[in-house]
């Protein structure tokens, strides 16, 4: 009868408003949460078949479904640690836990979240203190990231940043700009010139000008000290004595003595060498370039001698940038990459497993995954120093809780009635 259904709807109603009560209140309780995704209630009404001509009406009632807005982005807000992260756009940064980090039967399952403030545990782990672990692809030694299937986690490694390592940075190309003189010039000069080994060992190499009987020819005889002072190249150098080029190389050409040597490219001015650790490129100038060696005047003189790599250094820092490249910064000045960060995207983030700690796991509603470089495809960016703040707006939640009590009081009022009628109809038999 019309009036049963009446109270069945009245209970269906106090149910579903129990549910967005429960989900404003979730919403509240979470406003300064960071990374918060705010829930959200939709009402269904239930719809029975009347026949129009009847005379009687049967209510269905309501339903309610919650849904997690995943997808909303709360604003960011800036920290003071490097290692506090948040995504400004799509995608997600992966991470595991501490607990499944520490099993031994398979791989650790991807999770992923927006946000998160991490720090180095005893064991350099970067983590959160919920247990949340970073995950990244581990760069080589010489800071580049290889080629890793996008589609598998199975290539990600938890952050480990050491705060007591050290580093080396090789040396793999010396600039060297020398005057020798043009007149009363001596037999020979020699200077040394200090290069960083492989293992961050300062070396040198030894560079001698002898002055030849031919105008304006010398002989430069290379050695290093890393293989005993033995010669690694010896060239004869000729410059230009020309109005237009006077003082400039005119040609650089292996000596008898080194048949076997790196020859001059006379374009880029260098010269290939094979030192004991390795090759390393020499810059002396191209064929007439007044930044390399020259002949000029009566002085012999160091001008200019730069090169790359620096000795042992220890860590002082560590940087996230856009890309999300993770770069150890060290006390000589030497920066390398020592991780990048991915971010996860999914077909569709709303229907996404929600788990703990705004933590999401995929589900068949999200679809598969595939890890972007940040910044590339639908993807956003990585932000440093920044945390991503709740997406509640507590007066919008409030605006809604007023809304959804009055609707709780209606739907108890309609209960109340009804059994006031069924009272009456009671009644009747007396």
């Amino acid at each position: 009868m019309s009036i049963s259904s009446s109270l069945n709807a009245g209970v269906a109603g106090l149910a579903a408003n129990a549910t967005k009560l429960a989900t404003i209140s979730d919403n509240i309780a979470n406003s300064n949460t960071y990374g918060y995704k705010r829930a959200e209630a939709d009402f269904s009404s239930y719809v029975l078949t009347n026949n129009s001509n009847s005379g009687t009406y049967s209510a269905g009632g309501v339903s309610a479904s919650t849904t997690r807005l995943i997808s909303e982005q709360g604003g960011l807000v800036s920290t003071s640690n490097a290692t506090d992260v948040a995504v400004s756009g799509n995608g997600f940064v992966p991470v595991t836990t501490e607990a499944d980090l520490n099993n031994t039967q398979g791989d650790q399952p991807l999770m992923m979240t927006t946000t998160g403030s991490f720090y180095t545990d005893d064991a350099g782990i970067l983590k959160t203190e919920s247990g949340l672990v970073l995950l990244g692809w581990a760069a080589d030694a010489d800071g580049t990231i290889a080629t890793y299937a996008r589609d598998t986690a199975t290539d990600l490694k938890p952050v480990v940043i050491n705060d007591n390592q050290t580093a080396g940075d090789p040396t793999t190309k010396i600039n060297l700009a020398v005057n020798v003189p043009a007149e009363d010039a001596d037999d020979a000069y020699t200077l040394a010139v200090e290069y960083y080994g492989n293992l961050g060992t300062s070396e040198s190499l030894g560079v001698t000008f002898t002055n030849e009987p031919a105008d304006n020819t010398w002989t430069m005889t290379i050695t290093d000290s890393a293989a005993g002072h033995t010669t690694i190249g010896e060239y004869t150098i000729v410059f230009d004595d020309t109005r237009a080029s006077g003082g400039t190389l005119l040609s650089v050409t292996p000596t008898v003595n080194n048949p076997a040597g790196a020859l001059y490219d006379d374009v880029t001015g260098t010269l290939s060498l094979e030192v004991a650790g390795g090759p390393l490129d020499l810059n002396i100038g191209a064929l007439g370039d007044t930044n390399g060696l020259t002949q000029l005047s009566d002085n012999f003189a160091q001008t200019s001698i730069t090169k790359d790599g620096s000795p042992v250094g220890n860590l002082t820092s560590i940087e996230i940038d856009d890309s999300g490249f993770i770069t150890a910064t060290y006390d000589t000045g030497f920066t390398r990459t020592i991780y990048q960060i991915p971010l996860v995207d999914v077909s569709n983030p709303n229907g996404l497993s929600s788990l703990g700690n705004q933590t999401y796991q995929v589900s068949p509603d999200s679809g598969s995954f595939f890890l972007w470089d940040a910044g590339d495809g639908p993807t956003g960016t990585i932000e440093g120093y920044a945390r991503e703040s709740s997406t509640t707006d507590v007066a919008a939640e409030l605006t809604d809780l007023i809304q959804t009590q009055r609707a709780y009081s209606s739907n108890a009022k309609v209960i109340q009635t009804v059994d006031e009628m069924l009272q009456e109809t009671t009644n009747i038999k007396r």
